[in-house]
């Protein structure tokens, strides 16, 4: 951990894959940059945080030169650099990163590429940078990881300090699970993120998305905008991010912008300017657009193509990579055979720039044009749309407006809804929103872009910063219980330790002692529950019932060799200690509601896939564990509010529990099964015992939890609300524990 702060504000790090600095060789010619993340950053309050850069400083630097240059970037721009060297760029970046990620988050399996040696170079830059943030961090510190490179960064800090507040911002989409199963890696991103107390996203579609992916791969409950793992919650938000509204006003009213605009104005004078600004990327539907743009001219007569220019400014990209290089040759040579076949005297329709362009020229270029055309095939967000809404200022006293035309695939479609929006996959629609765009109204222009302004200068970069940290510093990370375990464990090891002293251990099994299986005939004893088992066989002192909803042929079959009690479907039948034979405690109930109840359940198993009717002897188990999750667990709460209303009338319960809806006979429930236990003890032994531990991890376990007894510890296993005063994470979790109790 690092030496304490010199001030009470509590360190904000912000882990990117790029420090926002350009470093030279001459290291004080170093300049930061002015992006939109550190702009948006520009806006959080300093008196509360201090924030500090973690990233790599976008070049290679010889192993003598890196700690001059950490000692350099830490003191003037509080930037810790991680170092890479140019084969660990190449797997991390170019490989993993942009080769395998990149486009299957954009929906691009086709482009997807996948090597082992990049998955090692991924997993291992990120723990650098997990490392990275571990040695920087103090107590009541906000760690914020950004973006795709980084997947993996959240889980390893928080296995590492759990007590640390973690964020973590995707700029992309993220898509279907559908899609993002490809990737031979899906679960372990999935729950690297889940590291995080907050995930933030452009959009509630990418959102959905991802958790859609949590429970499919991982098998977790998940809310709307929560999801429940281990001993946690990781929240989700929606968050579109904006631009440096500020940076655009104060260049607007500069009289350098004035000058820039009247140069351009009169060299495109009597032409109607059609701008577009993109990356040179495959995502960013620039091949699409030139088609759509040579629809259009071919529509066009003769002397209406002389009067539209198209500017299209290709902004380099990855250019080591040989899919951007050929895309950048494609392009290059389409805009060649557009200008060789309308080109006239007058005009060229296409001016190509292959290259960056100044802030102030940009600015100019965005007020002056009459349409700009994002049209990418799929976009996190997109600033340039709203970089574009926010330098058509004015529009009413100017007499003159842009028109912005926007792919429905951009994040920020979702946002700016007066826009011109298109499916950049249909060239005739691109076409002719163009053709509608260029012969808009002035008013119906004003009015659009008016409200989609408004919009974008209110919700700008700092507002998305400020919000997303407000409410990750909301969901910080809080103890679940008032009680910690290790109380509940000094109390049991202390009672097992002393040979006089009596124990009794009342133990769940499903999801207590065993991990929960997709497929629950599967759930045979693993490893950690025949260790844990066979050292009770030898604790004398200590008397151990397993305690279950399954039925008692699984139980006998699994665990009928031990010497411990058994009770099988939640009190209905039960093996006592050293016994062989099984005792039927609900051969006097009724049961015949089950002939009512079990067509019911059988039509909800027929109309969802993956589903099973369990016919116990004592009650009905509707198991959904292998249905699709959402459809599941749609269908389970139709089932059980429908069970409620349709058995109001007869002695049953519906409990709604882990990937199960039963129905039972209502006076078998486990409480009533330990307190009979617990009362033959009592006249058997003639007194009762110094300590009862009672364990379980879903809604059956409940009323054990319930149990009044002064030397009784209840212990949930998992996050669930419970009346359990002790909790733990796991099944994992909880048979460490009892071994500790037992001095192993």
């Amino acid at each position: 951990m690092s030496a304490a702060k010199p001030d009470s504000r509590s360190k904000l790090l912000i882990v990117a894959n790029r420090l926002p600095i350009t470093l030279h060789d001459d290291l004080s010619q170093s300049t930061k940059s002015s992006g939109g993340l550190v702009a948006a950053l520009e806006g959080v309050d300093t008196d509360q945080y201090d924030v500090k850069w973690i990233g790599w400083p976008g070049r290679d630097l010889p192993a003598d030169r890196q700690p001059e240059a950490t000692r350099f970037l830490q003191e003037k721009y509080a930037a810790t650099p991680v170092f890479m060297s140019a084969e660990e760029q190449q797997g991390f970046y170019e490989g993993y990163s942009n080769s395998s990620l990149w486009p299957l988050l954009h929906y691009m399996p086709t482009r997807f590429r996948h090597e082992a040696a990049w998955w090692r170079a991924y997993q291992d830059v990120n723990q650098r940078f997990a490392d990275a943030v571990l040695a920087e961090a103090s107590e009541g510190d906000a760690v914020w990881v950004h973006d795709y490179q980084l997947m993996l960064v959240p889980q390893m800090i928080k296995a590492a300090r759990p007590s640390l507040r973690v964020g973590f911002f995707l700029h992309t989409p993220f898509p279907s699970y559908e899609v993002f199963r490809y990737l031979p890696q899906r679960n372990e991103l999935v729950a690297g993120l889940l590291g995080a107390d907050l995930i933030g996203f452009h959009t509630y579609g990418y959102m959905r998305h991802y958790r859609s992916c949590a429970l499919r791969l991982l098998g977790l409950e998940a809310e709307i905008s929560t999801i429940r793992h281990e001993s946690r919650t990781t929240h989700l938000g929606v968050y579109p991010i904006g631009i440096n509204a500020a940076k655009f006003n104060q260049q607007m009213d500069s009289p350098e912008h004035a000058e820039h605009h009247a140069a351009l104005a009169k060299n495109h004078a009597g032409m109607k300017i059609v701008l577009s600004v993109e990356r040179m990327d495959y995502t960013k539907g620039i091949l699409h657009r030139l088609d759509a743009i040579d629809l259009f001219l071919e529509q066009q007569r003769p002397e209406q193509r002389d009067t539209v220019r198209f500017i299209f400014i290709g902004v380099p990209s990855r250019e080591g990579v040989a899919e951007y290089q050929e895309l950048r040759d494609e392009v290059e040579g389409r805009v060649g055979r557009l200008n060789g076949k309308y080109a006239t005297l007058h005009n060229s329709p296409v001016l190509f720039i292959h290259g960056s362009v100044a802030f102030a020229d940009l600015c100019a270029m965005y007020e002056l044009a009459d349409v700009c055309m994002v049209t990418p095939l799929i976009d996190g967000m997109n600033l340039v749309a709203k970089e574009f809404v926010a330098c058509q200022r004015n529009c009413r006293e100017r007499s003159y407006c842009g028109v912005l035309v926007l792919s429905e695939f951009a994040g920020a479609a979702v946002e700016l809804h007066s826009a011109v929006v298109v499916n950049p996959h249909d060239q005739q629609a691109v076409a002719d929103a163009l053709r509608d765009a260029l012969e808009m109204p002035l008013e119906e222009r004003c009015e659009r872009m008016e409200a989609m302004r408004e919009r974008v200068m209110q919700h700008d970069a700092r507002t998305w910063a400020k919000q997303f940290i407000n409410d990750l510093a909301t969901h910080a990370p809080v103890p679940e219980v008032p009680h910690p375990i290790g109380e509940a464990t000094t109390l049991l090891r202390a009672a097992i330790a002393d040979p006089n002293r009596r124990v009794a251990l009342f133990l769940d099994y499903d999801g207590t002692l065993r991990e929960i299986e997709r497929d629950p005939a599967a759930a045979g004893p693993n490893a950690g529950v025949i260790a844990l088992l066979d050292r009770l066989v030898k604790q004398r002192n200590v008397d151990t019932t397993i305690v279950s909803g399954r039925v008692s042929a699984d139980l006998q079959r699994w665990l009928g060799h031990y010497p411990f009690g058994l009770v099988a479907e939640h009190g209905a039948s039960i093996r006592r200690p050293g016994s062989e034979t099984w005792e039927n405690l609900a051969d006097t109930l009724d049961f015949r509601w089950k002939d009512e109840v079990l067509p019911l359940l059988r039509n909800y198993s027929d109309s969802t896939p993956g589903t099973t009717v369990e016919v116990k002897s004592t009650g009905l188990v509707w198991h959904y564990r292998r249905a699709d999750p959402e459809f599941g667990q749609w269908k389970a709460k139709a089932l059980t509010e429908e069970l409620s209303n349709f058995t109001a009338n007869l002695p049953v319960h519906v409990r709604h529990g882990r990937k199960i809806v039963e129905v039972a006979a209502a006076s078998v429930n486990k409480a009533n099964a330990v307190m009979r236990i617990l009362s033959e003890t009592q006249v058997e032994m003639g007194h009762g015992y110094d300590v009862m531990l009672c364990a379980g991890d879903d809604l059956t376990d409940e009323s054990m939890f319930q149990i009044q007894r002064d030397n009784l510890l209840t212990v949930k296993v998992g996050i669930a609300d419970t009346r359990a005063t002790y909790r733990v994470a796991d099944p994992g979790a909880f048979r460490a524990m009892l071994m500790e109790c037992l001095g192993s």
